[in-house]
Protein backbone atom coordinates (compact mmCIF):
# COMPACT_ATOMS: atom_id res chain seq x y z
CA UNK A 1 0.00 0.00 0.00
CA UNK A 2 1.29 2.94 -1.25
CA UNK A 3 0.53 6.83 0.67
CA UNK A 4 0.27 9.69 -1.75
CA UNK A 5 0.80 13.17 -0.76
CA UNK A 6 -2.04 15.21 -3.00
CA UNK A 7 -0.88 18.74 -3.53
CA UNK A 8 -3.87 21.20 -4.30
CA UNK A 9 -2.36 23.41 -6.51
CA UNK A 10 -3.57 26.81 -7.90
CA UNK A 11 -0.43 28.61 -8.43
CA UNK A 12 -0.89 31.13 -6.07
CA UNK A 13 1.65 31.84 -3.21
CA UNK A 14 -0.11 29.29 -0.60
CA UNK A 15 0.04 26.62 -2.43
CA UNK A 16 3.24 27.03 -4.01
CA UNK A 17 4.65 26.69 0.05
CA UNK A 18 2.61 24.17 0.43
CA UNK A 19 3.80 21.92 -2.60
CA UNK A 20 7.86 22.52 -1.68
CA UNK A 21 6.97 21.79 1.95
CA UNK A 22 5.36 18.49 0.57
CA UNK A 23 8.40 17.77 -1.63
CA UNK A 24 10.60 18.57 1.13
CA UNK A 25 9.40 16.04 3.13
CA UNK A 26 8.44 13.03 0.54
CA UNK A 27 10.11 14.20 -2.67
CA UNK A 28 8.61 13.89 -5.87
CA UNK A 29 7.87 10.14 -6.41
CA UNK A 30 5.49 10.29 -3.56
CA UNK A 31 3.85 14.20 -4.40
CA UNK A 32 1.27 14.32 -6.89
CA UNK A 33 0.57 18.47 -7.02
CA UNK A 34 -3.06 18.74 -8.69
CA UNK A 35 -4.41 21.87 -10.68
CA UNK A 36 -8.37 21.82 -11.17
CA UNK A 37 -8.85 24.16 -14.46
CA UNK A 38 -11.57 26.20 -14.15
CA UNK A 39 -11.84 27.94 -17.77
CA UNK A 40 -11.59 31.13 -16.09
CA UNK A 41 -7.84 31.14 -15.57
CA UNK A 42 -5.47 34.14 -16.72
CA UNK A 43 -3.13 32.77 -19.75
CA UNK A 44 0.15 33.94 -16.73
CA UNK A 45 -1.04 31.38 -14.38
CA UNK A 46 -0.57 28.27 -17.62
CA UNK A 47 2.41 29.84 -18.15
CA UNK A 48 3.59 29.83 -14.11
CA UNK A 49 2.58 26.13 -14.33
CA UNK A 50 5.05 25.03 -16.78
CA UNK A 51 7.48 27.28 -15.18
CA UNK A 52 6.96 25.44 -11.63
CA UNK A 53 6.98 22.19 -13.55
CA UNK A 54 10.19 23.47 -14.95
CA UNK A 55 12.12 24.42 -11.32
CA UNK A 56 10.76 21.99 -9.34
CA UNK A 57 11.12 18.77 -11.63
CA UNK A 58 7.32 17.86 -10.80
CA UNK A 59 5.02 17.27 -13.48
CA UNK A 60 1.22 18.86 -12.50
CA UNK A 61 -1.73 16.83 -13.21
CA UNK A 62 -4.48 19.21 -14.21
CA UNK A 63 -8.15 17.76 -14.11
CA UNK A 64 -11.07 19.66 -15.92
CA UNK A 65 -14.90 18.92 -14.87
CA UNK A 66 -16.80 18.17 -17.94
CA UNK A 67 -20.74 19.36 -17.91
CA UNK A 68 -21.88 17.96 -21.05
CA UNK A 69 -24.42 15.45 -19.51
CA UNK A 70 -25.86 17.98 -17.14
CA UNK A 71 -26.43 20.31 -20.00
CA UNK A 72 -28.12 17.73 -22.57
CA UNK A 73 -30.24 16.69 -19.90
CA UNK A 74 -31.33 20.59 -19.39
CA UNK A 75 -31.90 21.03 -22.93
CA UNK A 76 -34.29 18.19 -22.64
CA UNK A 77 -36.12 19.02 -19.15
CA UNK A 78 -36.68 22.66 -20.70
CA UNK A 79 -38.03 21.21 -24.17
CA UNK A 80 -40.67 19.14 -22.37
CA UNK A 81 -41.58 21.37 -19.21
CA UNK A 82 -45.11 21.67 -19.46
CA UNK A 83 -45.67 22.35 -15.50
CA UNK A 84 -48.75 24.83 -14.21
CA UNK A 85 -48.09 25.57 -10.97
CA UNK A 86 -47.46 29.49 -9.97
CA UNK A 87 -44.07 30.20 -7.96
CA UNK A 88 -45.58 32.73 -5.63
CA UNK A 89 -43.16 35.01 -2.79
CA UNK A 90 -44.82 34.82 0.48
CA UNK A 91 -44.60 38.39 2.74
CA UNK A 92 -45.82 39.39 6.55
CA UNK A 93 -49.49 40.48 6.26
CA UNK A 94 -49.54 43.97 7.47
CA UNK A 95 -52.72 46.36 8.82
CA UNK A 96 -52.51 49.69 9.44
CA UNK A 97 -49.05 49.42 9.03
CA UNK A 98 -48.13 47.10 11.70
CA UNK A 99 -47.95 43.05 11.13
CA UNK A 100 -51.15 40.50 11.50
CA UNK A 101 -50.11 37.65 13.53
CA UNK A 102 -51.31 33.83 13.70
CA UNK A 103 -54.13 32.71 16.53
CA UNK A 104 -55.16 29.71 17.97
CA UNK A 105 -58.49 28.09 17.97
CA UNK A 106 -58.19 29.83 21.56
CA UNK A 107 -57.79 33.37 20.25
CA UNK A 108 -53.97 33.12 21.86
CA UNK A 109 -51.34 34.16 19.52
CA UNK A 110 -49.15 31.69 18.34
CA UNK A 111 -45.81 31.71 18.92
CA UNK A 112 -42.63 29.47 17.71
CA UNK A 113 -39.47 28.00 19.24
CA UNK A 114 -38.38 31.23 20.26
CA UNK A 115 -40.96 32.34 21.96
CA UNK A 116 -42.12 35.23 19.05
CA UNK A 117 -45.17 35.66 17.48
CA UNK A 118 -46.01 34.02 14.02
CA UNK A 119 -46.66 36.73 11.44
CA UNK A 120 -49.72 35.72 9.62
CA UNK A 121 -48.38 35.30 5.50
CA UNK A 122 -49.85 36.49 2.15
CA UNK A 123 -48.80 35.16 -1.18
CA UNK A 124 -48.00 38.04 -3.65
CA UNK A 125 -46.52 37.62 -7.45
CA UNK A 126 -47.81 34.45 -8.69
CA UNK A 127 -44.75 33.33 -11.35
CA UNK A 128 -45.37 30.63 -13.67
CA UNK A 129 -43.18 28.29 -13.13
CA UNK A 130 -42.72 26.50 -16.45
CA UNK A 131 -40.64 28.27 -19.13
CA UNK A 132 -42.15 30.00 -21.45
CA UNK A 133 -41.88 28.91 -25.48
CA UNK A 134 -39.97 32.14 -26.00
CA UNK A 135 -37.66 30.96 -23.38
CA UNK A 136 -37.37 27.78 -24.15
CA UNK A 137 -36.17 28.70 -28.06
CA UNK A 138 -33.72 31.04 -26.54
CA UNK A 139 -32.28 28.59 -23.93
CA UNK A 140 -32.18 25.80 -26.08
CA UNK A 141 -29.91 28.09 -29.33
CA UNK A 142 -27.13 28.79 -27.00
CA UNK A 143 -27.46 25.24 -24.00
CA UNK A 144 -24.69 23.79 -26.20
CA UNK A 145 -21.34 22.68 -24.20
CA UNK A 146 -18.26 25.12 -24.68
CA UNK A 147 -15.55 22.75 -23.67
CA UNK A 148 -14.84 25.66 -20.69
CA UNK A 149 -15.67 24.55 -17.62
CA UNK A 150 -16.47 27.46 -16.03
CA UNK A 151 -18.62 28.84 -18.70
CA UNK A 152 -20.66 25.57 -19.42
CA UNK A 153 -20.99 25.46 -15.31
CA UNK A 154 -23.70 28.59 -15.58
CA UNK A 155 -25.30 27.82 -18.85
CA UNK A 156 -26.39 24.42 -16.83
CA UNK A 157 -27.05 26.72 -13.55
CA UNK A 158 -28.81 29.63 -15.60
CA UNK A 159 -26.54 32.27 -13.61
CA UNK A 160 -23.80 32.66 -12.33
CA UNK A 161 -22.21 31.88 -8.45
CA UNK A 162 -22.44 34.78 -6.15
CA UNK A 163 -20.98 34.75 -2.39
CA UNK A 164 -24.15 32.99 -1.25
CA UNK A 165 -24.20 30.22 -3.62
CA UNK A 166 -20.66 29.68 -4.57
CA UNK A 167 -20.71 26.56 -6.31
CA UNK A 168 -18.58 27.47 -8.78
CA UNK A 169 -15.79 26.35 -5.84
CA UNK A 170 -17.81 22.55 -5.11
CA UNK A 171 -18.35 21.92 -9.39
CA UNK A 172 -14.81 23.15 -10.82
CA UNK A 173 -12.58 22.40 -7.68
CA UNK A 174 -13.71 20.33 -4.80
CA UNK A 175 -15.39 17.68 -6.16
CA UNK A 176 -12.45 17.29 -9.28
CA UNK A 177 -10.12 16.78 -6.44
CA UNK A 178 -12.14 14.37 -4.34
CA UNK A 179 -12.88 12.29 -7.31
CA UNK A 180 -9.30 11.99 -8.18
CA UNK A 181 -8.72 10.95 -4.15
CA UNK A 182 -11.39 8.76 -4.28
CA UNK A 183 -9.57 7.22 -7.24
CA UNK A 184 -6.71 6.40 -5.29
CA UNK A 185 -7.98 5.18 -2.29
CA UNK A 186 -10.16 2.67 -4.17
CA UNK A 187 -6.95 1.40 -6.18
CA UNK A 188 -5.83 0.29 -2.65
CA UNK A 189 -3.59 3.41 -1.42
CA UNK A 190 -4.03 5.82 1.58
CA UNK A 191 -4.35 9.96 0.60
CA UNK A 192 -3.12 12.66 2.42
CA UNK A 193 -4.75 15.66 0.84
CA UNK A 194 -2.23 18.81 0.91
CA UNK A 195 -4.17 22.34 1.48
CA UNK A 196 -2.65 25.78 1.61
CA UNK A 197 -4.89 26.92 3.61
CA UNK A 198 -4.51 29.82 6.32
CA UNK A 199 -5.68 30.46 9.32
CA UNK A 200 -6.11 34.10 8.51
CA UNK A 201 -7.63 33.96 5.82
CA UNK A 202 -11.36 33.96 7.09
CA UNK A 203 -13.80 33.53 9.28
CA UNK A 204 -14.61 29.99 8.14
CA UNK A 205 -10.99 29.17 8.32
CA UNK A 206 -10.04 30.69 11.54
CA UNK A 207 -10.08 26.98 13.09
CA UNK A 208 -8.99 24.82 10.28
CA UNK A 209 -6.48 22.24 12.18
CA UNK A 210 -2.92 21.54 10.79
CA UNK A 211 -4.24 16.96 10.48
CA UNK A 212 -7.04 15.31 10.63
CA UNK A 213 -8.95 12.37 9.70
CA UNK A 214 -11.56 12.84 7.06
CA UNK A 215 -12.74 9.49 6.09
CA UNK A 216 -11.13 5.92 5.71
CA UNK A 217 -7.23 6.03 4.51
CA UNK A 218 -8.15 9.65 3.74
CA UNK A 219 -6.41 12.56 5.47
CA UNK A 220 -6.33 16.53 5.49
CA UNK A 221 -3.04 18.04 6.28
CA UNK A 222 -2.40 22.07 5.95
CA UNK A 223 1.10 22.80 6.73
CA UNK A 224 0.64 26.80 6.86
CA UNK A 225 -2.45 27.37 8.40
CA UNK A 226 -0.41 29.39 11.18
CA UNK A 227 0.86 31.24 8.39
CA UNK A 228 0.40 34.86 7.26
CA UNK A 229 0.11 35.61 3.44
CA UNK A 230 3.63 37.59 4.01
CA UNK A 231 5.18 34.74 5.55
CA UNK A 232 4.27 32.32 2.60
CA UNK A 233 5.50 34.86 0.22
CA UNK A 234 9.22 34.99 2.03
CA UNK A 235 9.26 31.68 2.09
CA UNK A 236 8.68 30.79 -1.84
CA UNK A 237 10.86 33.83 -2.35
CA UNK A 238 13.84 32.07 0.10
CA UNK A 239 13.67 29.18 -2.21
CA UNK A 240 14.81 30.89 -5.39
CA UNK A 241 10.97 29.58 -6.92
CA UNK A 242 9.04 31.76 -8.99
CA UNK A 243 5.75 33.40 -7.48
CA UNK A 244 3.09 34.02 -10.10
CA UNK A 245 3.69 37.11 -11.97
CA UNK A 246 -0.06 38.34 -11.54
CA UNK A 247 1.13 39.36 -7.55
CA UNK A 248 3.40 42.01 -9.70
CA UNK A 249 0.05 42.88 -11.51
CA UNK A 250 -1.52 44.41 -8.12
CA UNK A 251 -3.57 40.76 -8.05
CA UNK A 252 -4.49 39.94 -4.65
CA UNK A 253 -5.52 36.59 -5.67
CA UNK A 254 -4.78 34.57 -8.90
CA UNK A 255 -7.34 32.24 -9.46
CA UNK A 256 -10.50 32.85 -11.52
CA UNK A 257 -9.19 35.99 -13.49
CA UNK A 258 -11.60 37.79 -12.51
CA UNK A 259 -13.39 36.16 -9.12
CA UNK A 260 -17.30 36.72 -8.24
CA UNK A 261 -15.68 38.02 -4.98
CA UNK A 262 -13.34 40.24 -6.83
CA UNK A 263 -13.04 43.63 -4.80
CA UNK A 264 -13.07 46.91 -6.40
CA UNK A 265 -9.42 47.82 -6.72
CA UNK A 266 -8.76 43.99 -8.50
CA UNK A 267 -12.24 44.85 -11.11
CA UNK A 268 -9.94 48.00 -11.33
CA UNK A 269 -6.49 46.85 -11.89
CA UNK A 270 -8.52 43.86 -14.20
CA UNK A 271 -9.88 46.13 -16.55
CA UNK A 272 -6.70 48.51 -16.92
CA UNK A 273 -4.33 46.16 -17.31
CA UNK A 274 -6.80 42.85 -19.08
CA UNK A 275 -9.29 44.10 -20.91
CA UNK A 276 -9.56 41.21 -22.95
CA UNK A 277 -11.22 39.65 -19.75
CA UNK A 278 -13.90 42.34 -19.38
CA UNK A 279 -14.89 41.76 -23.03
CA UNK A 280 -14.81 37.41 -22.08
CA UNK A 281 -16.92 37.96 -19.40
CA UNK A 282 -19.54 40.28 -21.29
CA UNK A 283 -20.11 37.50 -23.58
CA UNK A 284 -20.70 35.26 -20.91
CA UNK A 285 -23.48 37.58 -19.47
CA UNK A 286 -25.23 37.36 -23.12
CA UNK A 287 -24.89 33.78 -23.24
CA UNK A 288 -25.96 32.69 -19.70
CA UNK A 289 -29.07 35.31 -19.46
CA UNK A 290 -29.83 33.96 -22.46
CA UNK A 291 -29.67 30.62 -21.06
CA UNK A 292 -31.35 32.05 -17.67
CA UNK A 293 -35.63 31.51 -17.19
CA UNK A 294 -35.22 35.48 -16.67
CA UNK A 295 -33.56 36.39 -19.90
CA UNK A 296 -30.34 37.84 -18.40
CA UNK A 297 -27.57 37.37 -16.07
CA UNK A 298 -24.87 38.86 -14.34
CA UNK A 299 -21.18 38.14 -13.18
CA UNK A 300 -21.17 40.20 -10.26
CA UNK A 301 -24.28 38.96 -8.95
CA UNK A 302 -25.88 41.35 -6.51
CA UNK A 303 -29.04 43.14 -4.76
CA UNK A 304 -31.33 45.48 -6.90
CA UNK A 305 -34.73 46.82 -5.81
CA UNK A 306 -35.82 47.95 -9.56
CA UNK A 307 -38.42 44.78 -10.35
CA UNK A 308 -37.62 45.67 -14.18
CA UNK A 309 -34.95 43.19 -14.88
CA UNK A 310 -33.65 45.90 -17.70
CA UNK A 311 -32.60 48.26 -15.53
CA UNK A 312 -31.48 45.48 -13.34
CA UNK A 313 -28.93 44.48 -16.00
CA UNK A 314 -28.34 47.63 -16.61
CA UNK A 315 -26.71 48.58 -12.91
CA UNK A 316 -25.09 45.11 -12.64
CA UNK A 317 -23.40 43.86 -15.33
CA UNK A 318 -19.30 43.75 -15.79
CA UNK A 319 -19.30 47.29 -17.70
CA UNK A 320 -21.36 48.89 -15.01
CA UNK A 321 -19.30 47.15 -12.26
CA UNK A 322 -16.01 48.49 -14.27
CA UNK A 323 -17.19 52.09 -13.95
CA UNK A 324 -18.20 51.65 -10.40
CA UNK A 325 -14.83 50.31 -9.73
CA UNK A 326 -13.10 53.64 -11.15
CA UNK A 327 -15.07 55.45 -8.33
CA UNK A 328 -13.31 57.32 -5.49
CA UNK A 329 -13.81 55.85 -2.12
CA UNK A 330 -17.89 55.55 -1.36
CA UNK A 331 -18.52 56.05 -4.72
CA UNK A 332 -21.62 54.46 -6.55
CA UNK A 333 -21.72 56.04 -9.68
CA UNK A 334 -20.15 57.52 -12.60
CA UNK A 335 -19.92 61.07 -11.06
CA UNK A 336 -18.21 60.12 -8.22
CA UNK A 337 -15.53 59.32 -10.62
CA UNK A 338 -11.64 60.12 -9.37
CA UNK A 339 -10.84 63.36 -10.53
CA UNK A 340 -6.93 62.45 -11.15
CA UNK A 341 -7.15 58.53 -11.91
CA UNK A 342 -3.52 57.57 -13.11
CA UNK A 343 -2.35 54.27 -15.35
CA UNK A 344 -1.47 51.37 -13.73
CA UNK A 345 2.05 50.96 -12.45
CA UNK A 346 4.56 48.64 -14.74
CA UNK A 347 4.56 47.00 -11.51
CA UNK A 348 2.01 46.87 -8.09
CA UNK A 349 2.68 44.23 -5.29
CA UNK A 350 1.51 44.14 -2.09
CA UNK A 351 3.85 41.81 -0.95
CA UNK A 352 6.72 44.01 -1.17
CA UNK A 353 7.48 41.55 -4.80
CA UNK A 354 8.91 45.28 -6.52
CA UNK A 355 11.38 46.34 -4.70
Amino acid sequence: MTVFHIVSYSGGKDSSATLLLALDRFGKDRVIPVFMDTGNEHDLTYEHLDQIERELGVTIKRLKNDFSGEIARKREFIARDQRTRRQYTRRPMMRAGLPVYRKRSDGTLAIDEDGKPIPRMRKQGGKRVRWSNKAKRRALAVLHPTGNPFLDLCLWKGGFPSRKAQFCTEHLKRNMAVEFQLSLIDAGHRVVSWQGVRRDESQNRRDAKSFERIGPRLYAHRPIAGWTAQQTVDFVRARGVSLNPLYSLGMGRVGCMPCINASKPEIKEIAQRFPEHPKKISEWERLVGQASKRGFSTFMVGSHPAPDRREVFADLNIWSRIEWSKTSRGGKNKGQTEMFAEPAPACASSYGLCE
